[in-house]
């Protein structure tokens, strides 16, 4: 990226910041002054925030304001941030309960990133740092997150050319529907060496106050330790912990079922 670049983004995150004095709209004059540039640099930088939504134009005045994508951006944010106090007793629980790793994970397109993570106890435990970032077909938490998202986006995802990673990857679109299927129907997912040898997981839904899964709690382990068994011993305390975090953000699955059913 060129020093060019970075200067108008810069200049572009500082022309945003400037819409926090709260003011109904400010003029490109008002603005140029406020920043020290020209004129005709923030009206370029208008232009193009405008196209992408995150500004708007006052149609009575000329004067520009944030726009409803900066809004919706917020409520991204705030999310993530009730997401974070929200699961943090219950992660703490989790581990307690397990022994292993546990972490929540949210969509990011056709990513899974970790925002939330304990580490095992165990010597022999697996290193994903918060902030990371991993396919999502090949693990639990990316399963949970692709079986409950929109089937127009769920089908957008299956016809883009998937990784294989291991010879257990799930590549074919039919074979990862189906076992998608499966995860909308049983209520989590597992991965066993599928983004890598020797790593096993399984995940649960996270709903949101409209019922929407909005993020997945899951348990990792060395496969040496997490096969068969304690992987189905687990699950019913995973789903019940993604239960703990998505009531301690507003969900009523009663209420949730009554207003779809009306």
């Amino acid at each position: 990226m060129t020093d060019a670049t970075l200067s108008t983004v810069r200049n572009a995150a500082r022309l945003l910041k400037a819409f926090l004095s709260r003011e109904e709209s400010i003029g490109v004059s008002e603005l140029a002054r406020r920043l020290d540039l020209g004129k005709s640099n923030v009206h370029r930088l208008l232009t193009t925030l405008l196209a992408e939504g995150l500004v708007e134009q006052d149609p009575r005045t000329g004067g520009y304001r944030l726009g409803i994508v900066m809004f919706e951006l917020g409520e991204a944010v705030k999310v993530h941030l009730d997401l974070h106090a929200a699961a943090g007793p219950v992660l703490a629980h989790l581990r307690e309960q397990t022994g292993e790793s546990s972490q929540i994970g949210v969509l990011d397109g056709d990513e899974v990133v970790y925002v939330d993570r304990l580490e095992s106890a165990h010597s022999l435990r697996l290193f994903t740092e918060t902030g990371r970032r991993v396919p999502a077909h090949c693990t639990s938490s990316g399963k949970v997150l692709l079986a409950h998202c929109p089937e127009p986006d769920r089908e957008a995802f299956l016809t883009r050319p998937l990784t294989r990673l291991t010879a257990h990857t799930i590549v074919e679109p039919d074979a990862l529907r189906g076992e998608l299927a499966t995860v909308r129907a049983r209520g989590w997912a597992e991965a066993v060496n599928e983004r890598e040898i020797g790593v096993a997981s399984i995940a649960a839904p996270i709903h949101d106050i409209h019922g929407d899964v909005v993020a997945a709690i899951s348990i990792g382990a060395p496969v040496a330790r997490f096969g068969a068994v304690p992987r189905r011993r687990f699950a019913r305390a995973l789903v019940e912990a993604g239960e703990a975090v998505s009531r301690r953000l507003g969900w009523n699955p009663e209420l949730t079922t009554r207003g779809r059913e009306a």
